[in-house]
């Protein structure tokens, strides 16, 4: 028998809410099978088991905040029976339990942290309907969908949203953007305490690439178009098979190389804030699978449903602002990972090819890496490395 315990989801995560259990007691379970949604301060993430076996016992219920490390459910190993019930002898009759004050709390007690399902949530936002008059239906009161809508309905024809229990407390719902802010803060305190960063920045042409890009995009239907990001976020993993000290991770006094670029790609929320999921095995992909795994990646997060590899397994990040409109962009390294890589805007500037004077589109490219592991010979010679790769883009 083996325990299945609560993974970090990231370096800023220290605890998360259990919404919803996919899998029962006697289920067969096998790797990599989505098993439990888990709410965070950044996201509803669907997370995964990575050892088959045979559910025993699920041990959290839905609702509850559990720190990382708590054992959600017990599992049997395959072709493990399971023990027999302990036999305990009959004990005296005790006068009834008093029943906990909690047990007589509506779902959106004073303090406590509302059950929504991730869709009904998202649903909420969109409406503009607050969740904290929204009476749950689902299982441990959970907002659900349908709630969500019936209270848009009761608004939409002139009357209140359903209302909570009396009882409930009359404290604001947890702010979701607030306790983002919050995360990404604790995060970024870290790195920049504990990581002895150094910085680097290269410009680099990108006719080349243009041109290429447009060419292969000719004869493609629109939703199949490459995106210049898919061809950078190809060259910055390629780069890495040659600078292997920027992927990876520094835990417990030393750097952890990783087998592969998991490319935490950073992307931002609607509603504020950022979330960092990984493109995985990007060197191994061609451009079309990672363009379609960057469209789905982008989707998925806007929708609030990632997977739990998807946010624990990033080895570097990448940051793009350029839609944003900035020439560059100076991260901070993401813990444990240690390094970032950062690019600006593609943006028509004057550049010497071949001894003559030309005007080229140019996009700066810095790297934020961690002294600890790298030095900046290494580091500038990643960014040259880079730099090379999008000049042949069609090796790419």
């Amino acid at each position: 028998m083996f325990e299945f315990k609560l993974p970090s989801l990231g370096a800023d995560m220290d605890e998360g809410t259990l919404l919803e259990w996919k899998v029962a007691p006697g289920e067969a379970v096998h790797k990599g099978q989505v098993v439990a949604v888990v709410d965070t301060a950044k996201a509803a993430v669907d997370v995964e088991i990575w050892s088959p076996g045979t559910i025993h016992e699920l041990l959290v219920e839905p609702g509850q905040t559990i720190p990382v490390g708590t054992v959600l459910a017990t599992l049997l190993a395959p072709g493990e029976t399971a023990p027999p019930p302990a036999v305990s002898a009959p004990e005296p009759a005790a006068a009834p339990a008093a029943v906990p004050v909690a047990a007589l709390q509506p779902p959106a007690a004073a303090g406590e942290r509302r059950r929504v399902s991730p869709a009904a949530r998202k649903h909420a936002e969109e409406l503009g309907i607050d969740l904290a008059a929204v009476l749950g239906s689902g299982p441990g009161g959970t907002v659900t969908l349908s709630d969500v809508e019936q209270a848009a309905a009761v608004r939409a024809w002139g009357g209140k949203a359903l209302a909570a229990e009396p009882g409930a407390g009359s404290a604001p719902p947890t702010d979701r953007q607030a306790e983002m802010r919050k995360a990404i803060a604790a995060a970024m305190s870290r790195s920049k305490r504990e990581i002895p960063h150094y910085y680097l920045s290269e410009s680099i042409a990108m006719a080349r690439a243009r041109d290429w890009l447009l060419q292969a995009n000719a004869g493609r239907p629109i939703g199949e178009r490459l995106l210049m990001a898919a061809l950078q976020l190809k060259a910055v993993a390629l780069a890495l098979k040659e600078y292997p000290e920027m992927n990876g991770f520094y835990r417990n006094g030393s750097f952890e190389p990783a087998g592969a670029a998991h490319i935490g790609v950073a992307i931002a929320l609607r509603q504020g804030g950022l979330i960092a999921p990984a493109i995985h095995d990007v060197g191994d992909k061609t451009l079309e699978q990672v363009m379609r795994d960057l469209g789905d990646l982008v989707r998925r997060v806007r929708a609030g449903s990632l997977k739990s590899s998807e946010m624990s397994d990033p080895t570097i990040t990448v940051t793009n602002l350029g839609e944003q409109g900035v020439e560059a962009v100076h991260g901070v390294i993401y813990p444990p990972q240690v390094a970032l890589v950062g690019l600006g805007r593609i943006g028509l500037r004057p550049w010497i090819e071949d001894d003559a004077l030309c005007v080229q589109p140019v996009v700066t490219a810095t790297l934020a890496a961690d002294h600890r592991v790298s030095d900046g010979h290494r580091g500038a010679l990643f960014l040259a490395e880079l730099r090379e790769r999008l000049q042949q883009p069609e090796s790419l």
